[in-house]
């Protein structure tokens, strides 16, 4: 008795406050997955830094080069295995605002604007559109705590260079960046951070629901796990393809030096940086990072698509 009671509460709460329920099904199910390949993101955003010309002519040093797993495992060694996990608070912040609104968004424009029904097709571009539109507003939302996590996740290679390090911690990070730069200076690298966001949003939302759209046409499958397992695995090729340019500028201009002012001392904007890293390491050098990138956003994408379909059903809520 208690169980049914317990089950007809979720479907209350489900059903009177749906976009409610689709923030927090969506922001669990993205925490789920964030945790989960947090190593990778750690490793793509240290690989995205090397090399870096304009850095290395500001410090006047060369940084030497390693690949993946160098990376990782000098991780480990030099800085400890935990270090994996360096800026995870401030991305689980990002995540819960992120996912919770790019998902609110993009449902009340599927559902709300484009009254789709169950009977009811809408074209790729469409699908697309909405994609870019939620990920672009929950992303610019979800900028400060993205500026922070890559900080601190650059905080171990300062160490190791014998400086000091600048944040005791996520609050210390938000509080000094905020007295030092004022409230814009929560949003250095909004710009491509929201073009990365609409780009991989789109490549997420759009590829998913395509993909599970065309099987469930084309195939005898039905809306289950295999749908979803090559739904998600198709979004996170997708993504990393079109994300990983905007990813390595956004990194770029949130982990430069900074005056007093709060300015950026390395790059003037995103179009800057753009041009100095392709002058001075080529234009290889925007998809530094793209082999933990895919090999995080795929696991990533199918831990929180599994997880979210299921917790949807278990929630009496109808699946994406």
């Amino acid at each position: 008795m208690s169980g049914q009671v317990d089950e007809e509460r979720v479907l209350n709460l489900a059903q009177r406050w749906p976009k409610t329920s689709v923030f927090l099904l969506s922001s669990s199910a993205s925490i789920v997955a964030e945790i989960a390949t947090f190593p990778l993101d750690v490793t793509k955003t240290r690989l995205q830094m090397q090399g870096e010309a304009a850095f290395s002519r500001f410090l006047r040093v060369a940084t030497p080069y390693r690949g993946m797993l160098d990376t990782t495992f000098g991780i480990i060694r030099e800085e400890g295995f935990l270090k994996l996990w360096q800026g995870i608070i401030p991305a689980v912040y990002r995540q819960i605002v992120y996912t919770g609104f790019r998902m609110v968004v993009y449902e009340y424009y599927r559902d709300g604007i484009l009254e789709k029904s169950e009977y009811r097709r809408f074209s790729l571009l469409q699908t697309a559109i909405g994609g870019m539109l939620s990920g672009a507003f929950a992303q610019f939302l979800s900028n400060p705590a993205d500026l922070v996590k890559v900080q601190l996740q650059m905080e171990g290679k300062r160490k190791l260079q014998g400086k000091a390090l600048r944040y005791r911690g996520v609050h210390h990070a938000f509080l000094k960046i905020l007295k030092e730069g004022g409230i814009v200076g929560l949003w250095v690298g909004w710009v491509p951070n929201v073009q990365r966001a609409a780009l991989v949003n789109m490549g997420d939302i759009a590829t998913y629901e395509s993909v599970k759209r065309f099987l469930k046409s084309n195939t005898s499958l039905e809306d289950g796990i295999l749908i979803h397992i090559t739904g998600s695995t198709c979004s996170g090729l997708v993504t990393s393809i079109l994300g990983t340019p905007a990813d390595v500028i956004k990194s770029r201009l949130m982990n430069q030096p900074t005056d007093k002012n709060g300015k950026g001392l390395l790059y003037k904007s995103s179009v800057d940086c753009l041009i100095q890293s392709v002058q001075g390491e080529g234009f290889l050098s925007l998809y530094k990072g793209f082999l933990p990138s895919w090999l995080r956003m795929v696991p990533w994408s199918l831990v929180f698509w599994l997880t979210y379909e299921k917790i949807r059903y278990m929630s009496g809520v109808n699946p994406f």
